[in-house]
């Protein structure tokens, strides 16, 4: 039997691996631009959520970067699926997690932010769901 791609998955793999790319180097100007206005401001500067947003920031394009690798690797390979749920449910709820911040950070709520955020993870997971049926 001859295997085939998920190409669902493929393609929001590859949209997660680009996303993840960007938003590393978002995330490294933004770690730095903390650590500039810390050196500025001085040590009495209270920059704590800002600094645990942008390190949020960073690790959350990490994640992505590599459940986009991992999702366009695993296309063909449905036995793989389960590092992709879980990897995409990580990322999901990294969004979640950025939403909630956003919030403590003073600014309201905003439904439309978070389901933007959540759009690709879903995706990616219905994605990464067709896969695991394809394994049986």
């Amino acid at each position: 039997m001859v295997q085939t791609s998920n190409k669902f998955l493929k393609v929001t793999g590859i949209l997660m691996i680009i996303g993840g790319a960007i938003g590393i180097i978002l995330g490294i100007i933004a770690v730095l631009g903390v650590g500039v206005m810390i050196l500025a401001l001085g040590e009495e500067a209270n920059l704590g959520l800002l600094t645990w947003s942008a390190v949020l920031a960073l690790v959350s394009a990490v994640v992505s970067l590599i459940a986009g690798i991992l999702g366009v690797s695993s296309a063909s390979k449905p036995e793989k699926s389960t590092r992709c749920i879980v990897f995409g449910i990580l990322t999901a709820a990294l969004a979640v997690i950025a939403s909630i911040l956003n919030v403590a950070g003073g600014n309201s709520f905003n439904v439309l932010n978070l389901l933007i955020g959540l759009v690709l993870p879903v995706l990616y997971l219905i994605g990464a769901f067709q896969n695991k049926k394809l394994a049986g």
